[in-house]
């Protein structure tokens, strides 16, 4: 089936509801508005929604049990929903059941299938994506984030300029849960005046982001592995994409070779004239060159890059890989 864009679905449910939907993509806060708008215009004003409404995720639940709560007639209501997440962890032993259902979908029930994205390797897959009604929630570009963000601050009665609000994506990135969350602070922030300024933004988010991210830094170098969790815990919950994090230890630990290099050969000067820092960090950072071993650092380097990789390719879960990395090097 064609793939929808998250405007075409919500003009199509004026005026036509089909029985099988699939969300797919990683933009969770909008993919979680359309769900919820496809239950809305299938259920309507039904007094008995909480008998025609049943979720699932195959994290926990089974696929037979969605696809039975599926095969039941709604209760007092012309139609009943089924909202299956995490369906990516579909044994292969239960795809045939999906498949099956996929293939003679019951008229009456309107399932909404939620993932970030798909297995291609998967008989599934192939039937999801020609069976159903694909809506497309893939991250956001700037453009359509500062639109989203425009939208919100209308409804907030605050006004941005668009190098703030640039400034506001530069930081935040695009990802709409983090950025309903950031919008709404600083308008909070800014009832007395109605203007976000980079000020503002520097105060709310800048300052507080790279004060995490230097803290991050000291503890990795200072083996303070309960330390080093606690912020790298705080940076997620605040919406730090891991890959990122990732990033900000890997340019620790390059500051530490090139300085450990330059300081057997040049001294201090020459450690600074090659290695960017504030005036504030330098004695620290000499402190930990001092006794730091450049094997350490070697191998701190390459369980990076093995994170970076797992990351990146999918083989467990971003957070999980990040601690694992944090608990090696603050060892």
């Amino acid at each position: 089936m064609k793939t929808l864009t998250r405007a075409e679905l919500e003009r199509s449910l004026k005026s036509d509801i089909k029985p099988l939907y699939l969300l797919l993509g990683c933009e969770s806060y909008l993919r979680g508005i359309a769900a919820q708008a496809i239950a809305d215009a299938a259920l309507g004003d039904t007094p008995l929604r909480e008998f025609n409404e049943m979720s699932f995720t195959l994290l926990n639940d089974d696929i037979r049990s969605a696809i039975a709560a599926a095969e039941q007639l709604p209760m007092m209501c012309t139609r009943r929903v089924v909202k299956i997440r995490d369906f990516a962890k579909i044994r292969v032993d239960d795809e045939e059941v999906l498949i099956a259902y996929l293939k003679n979908p019951v008229p009456s029930t309107v399932m909404i299938l939620v993932a970030d994205d798909l297995d291609k390797r998967k008989a599934s897959s192939k039937e999801l994506l020609g069976s159903c009604v694909v809506v497309d929630f893939s991250p956001l570009k700037d453009s359509d984030a500062k639109a989203w963000c425009k939208a919100r601050l209308k409804e907030l009665k605050t006004s941005i300029d668009d190098q703030v609000l640039s400034e506001v994506i530069r930081l935040v990135g695009t990802d709409i849960q983090i950025l309903s969350t950031e919008i709404d602070k600083l308008a909070s922030a800014a009832i007395g005046t109605k203007g976000i300024t980079l000020d503002l933004v520097d105060d709310l988010i800048g300052r507080s982001r790279e004060l995490s991210n230097w803290e991050l830094g000291d503890h990795l170098m200072a083996n303070n592995r309960k330390r080093a969790l606690e912020t790298l815990h705080r940076l997620l919950d605040d919406g730090a994409e891991p890959v990122m994090l990732v990033g900000l230890i890997a340019s620790n630990y390059r500051k530490l070779a090139l300085g450990k290099y330059l300081l057997a050969r040049g001294g201090r000067d020459e450690v600074f004239r090659n290695v960017a820092l504030p005036p504030f960090k330098r004695d620290g950072f000499l402190a930990t060159l001092q006794r730091s071993d450049a094997t350490k650092i070697a191998k701190g380097i390459q369980l990076i890059a093995a994170a970076d990789l797992a990351i990146k390719t999918s083989q467990a879960p971003p957070r999980l890989q990040l601690e694992m990395l944090v608990c090696e090097l603050a060892g």
